[in-house]
């Protein structure tokens, strides 16, 4: 094989000392109508740690969820902003303190130059307003200091990013009013709260090197324990230090721009991460605290720059004394999670940010956008952060909520895709339970090769290797190209790819759509490759370099009746093949498709009939993905289309070896071997649609993996499962 790599850097933390995923709970399932789109951004807690409250501005309301037992949300309902003002008004964050919850909405609507927006005090018990407080412009997040002393808004007063500036671009600054900071003192009962303003000296921000000084949008804040407010001036590059209790700005800095090397930065399909940026604004979005003394900030950018990580500064100096370069990049790369569709932008696009401390230690948590993760680092010594976990998110993880009294960690996401049935929801993770490893995430990753983790990712094909009792070989689909045949090691903790195989044609790279690879005895591989229509859709024999030795096509009268759902699975059967066709062809009986067998000597193909399921479901359909034989048998994996909640139908099903085929479709018949349903929930995620792929090792174990479509209309988790001895897993 090509490329041997080195071991993956692998975090070794003990189960009792890492997060794991106990709930997820798509928020639609709290709105009357599923169809709405739905999403769940900033959120908080009540003070006894039961109630999440999040704001949902796709649907102008809040969101109430009881997480008293964790591992089973509850949702209570929601609030509408119809009820508290208009209904074009949106929330932007929310926070709990004491019986209340104060809620900041943005009036402003489409007169970005009259910004405006308020503050709501909602007693959380009954959910009715108490006090609207005028805040003077378009708010973005709210913080409350430790002692609940005071809060405090980054009044943003966003931006038009239509609009063009004289003598500046479309979406530039200047587009005044100017953004601001409001404190609002909480002292006694809400009718005594008083807004207080504070405002940037232009000639300080200016001196900090910040472009636009007469401009500042301030994006995020967090307070400190000496009531310091620490806010973010996004499209300014920038950051603030304020006293909370003065109103004083102590300092205004500029952060700074960096150089990144050793990432993906062209959308061309593949994973190539020879690409770099230069000196970039790392334009930061959250911001939070590292005890007193120090901030860390998720650089996620804007128009100017975007840095693809995450950097912690002093203070009282605005010096950086770490930043994460390509790592943060480098870890969506190991763990499947890299999105393709954003490499010419901010990639990850770090974007959430918060600061807890568990288990004694000092942790930030870093949440990125289009990855769909949150990693946990120890920030003991600021100057040398260690990764300690990755947690898959669904879409757009926004707010990053630690409870650390109740040992929790809540993830809200903002992507919600109704079309897709790839919804918002609000993820709960536990610290410190002692659960079996193989519900953990990631369940595979990459290796090294010079360095670089080998780029991977919408996984659907899996075989067996013939040589070694440890190993099998996937494949991508087009989603990652150009084409890759993986090996995977079975002997480490986690599996882990560690050899890439280049497919390759007249000594060419090319781009194949591999939905099924299988191992041949003699060496070398049979593909099963999918095609944008009938003809497309081919057997590839692979040599051991990974050159094509030959195209199988399909006999004419099956291709022209198959669209772009074709050729699925394959299965090497002695000298003969099997494949698995994903759909129904055209002309054959309804609910019916195709198992067939080529027999290379002859070039002859025999085709039987397979009885799918039925679905009820709008807009669902069932198919098949993989096929191998094992024990004088067909085995055969069947899935519907559906995800998360609604998902139905996946599983294994055993089918008898005929002894020929004959000129009629004849259906064999099929009993279910394994309900995988209960495998894709145990993690306690998002239920996968694409369970593609599952293989029995020569350890004989049956493996399972699902495909993440390369986060295109898809979460991006790949679930990689091992079900132990095939004997024992296939009872059915």
């Amino acid at each position: 094989m090509a490329a041997g790599c080195s071991t993956a850097s692998q975090d070794d933390t003990p189960t009792t000392q890492r997060y794991h995923r106990l709930a997820t709970y798509p928020v639609y399932l709290n709105s009357q109508d599923p169809a709405q789109e739905t999403v769940a951004e900033i959120s908080t807690v009540t003070p006894d740690g039961n109630t999440v409250i999040y704001t949902d501005a796709a649907a102008k309301r809040i969101g109430f969820l009881d997480i008293r037992d964790p591992a089973k949300p509850v949702g209570l309902g929601t609030l509408s902003l119809t009820e508290l003002g208009h209904a074009d008004d949106q929330p932007t964050s929310v926070a709990a303190v004491g019986e209340f919850v104060l809620v900041v909405v943005d009036t402003t609507g489409s007169d970005f130059a009259h910004p405006s927006g308020r503050l709501d005090v909602v007693r959380t018990a009954d959910r009715s307003r108490v006090r609207s407080i005028d805040l003077g412009g378009q708010p973005d997040s709210i913080a409350i200091s430790p002692d609940g002393a005071f809060a405090a808004i980054a009044m943003e007063n966003q931006r038009d990013e239509e609009a063009t500036p004289p003598g500046k671009e479309e979406g530039d600054l200047p587009q005044p009013p100017t953004g601001f900071v409001q404190l609002i003192d909480l002292g006694g009962a809400p009718d005594a709260w008083t807004p207080r303003r504070v405002d940037f000296d232009v000639d300080a921000a200016r001196s900090a090197g910040l472009d636009t000084p007469e401009d500042l949008e301030p994006e995020y804040v967090s307070i400190n324990s000496r009531g310091q407010v620490a806010v973010t001036l996004q499209e300014n590059n920038g950051f603030a230090i304020l006293d909370g209790r003065t109103g004083t700005v102590n300092k205004v800095f500029s952060a700074g721009s960096v150089a990144v090397e050793g990432i993906d930065t062209a959308e061309d399909g593949a994973i190539d991460q020879t690409g770099s940026i230069p000196d970039t604004p790392r334009e930061p979005d959250a911001i939070g605290w590292i005890g007193d003394d120090h901030v860390a900030t998720a650089n996620e950018g804007d128009w100017k720059g975007g840095t693809r990580g995450w950097t912690i500064f002093d203070a009282a100096t605005g010096d950086v004394v770490w930043d994460a370069g390509n790592s943060f990049e480098q870890l969506a790369v190991r763990t499947g999670l890299h999105i393709e569709s954003r490499a010419e932008s901010k990639g990850p696009e770090p974007e959430g940010l918060a600061i807890t401390e568990i288990g004694g230690v000092s942790t930030a948590l870093i949440a990125s956008e289009r990855s769909n993760f949150v990693a946990a680092y120890d920030v003991s010594d600021v100057t040398a952060p260690v990764f300690r976990q990755i947690m898959p998110t669904t879409p757009g993880p926004e707010g990053v909520l630690p409870i650390p009294e109740r040992n929790l960690l809540v993830i809200s996401s903002e992507a919600d895709e109704p079309d897709n049935r790839v919804r918002a929801s609000v993820t709960v993770y536990g610290y410190g339970q002692d659960h079996e490893e193989a519900l953990g995430f990631p369940s595979i990753v990459s290796g090294d090769v010079d360095g670089v983790p080998i780029g991977w990712g919408a996984l659907g094909a899996l075989s067996a290797d013939p040589a070694d009792e440890n190993r099998l070989y996937t494949a991508p689909d087009i989603a990652v190209g150009p084409s890759r045949i993986l090996g995977i090691d079975l002997s480490q903790t986690l599996a882990l790819i560690d050899t890439q195989l280049p497919v390759t044609e007249n000594g060419q790279p090319v781009t194949l759509d591999i939905e099924g690879v299988s191992a041949r005895p003699d060496g070398g591989f049979v593909l099963a490759v999918e095609g944008e229509d009938g003809p497309g859709n081919q057997l590839v024999y692979v040599n051991a370099d990974g050159g094509i030795d030959r195209r199988v096509a399909l006999p004419d009268d099956v291709s022209r009746g198959l669209g772009g759902q074709g050729l699925e699975g394959v299965a090497v059967d002695g000298d003969r093949v099997w494949v698995a066709v994903q759909r129904e062809a055209k002309g054959d009986p309804k609910g019916v498709v195709r198992l067939g067998r080529y027999t290379p000597e002859g070039d002859t193909w025999e085709w039987f009939g397979y009885q799918l399921d039925t679905t009820s479901a709008e807009g669902d359909w069932i198919g098949l993905s993989e096929i191998a034989v094992h024990d004088g048998s067909l085995l055969v994996l069947e899935r519907d289309k559906l995800n998360g909640p609604d998902a139905r139908v996946k599983g294994i099903y055993r089918v008898a070896i005929p002894d020929s085929g004959g000129d009629t479709l004849e259906v064999l018949p099929k009993t279910l071997a394994r309900n995988l349903l209960p495998d894709l929930q145990a993690p306690n995620g998002y239920v996968q649609e694409k369970v593609e792929g599952f293989a029995i090792a020569g350890n004989g174990k049956l493996y399972v993996v699902t495909d993440n479509d390369g986060l295109d209309d898809a979460n991006g988790e790949t679930q990689f499962l091992d079900l132990g001895p095939a004997g024992e897993a296939l009872k059915g």
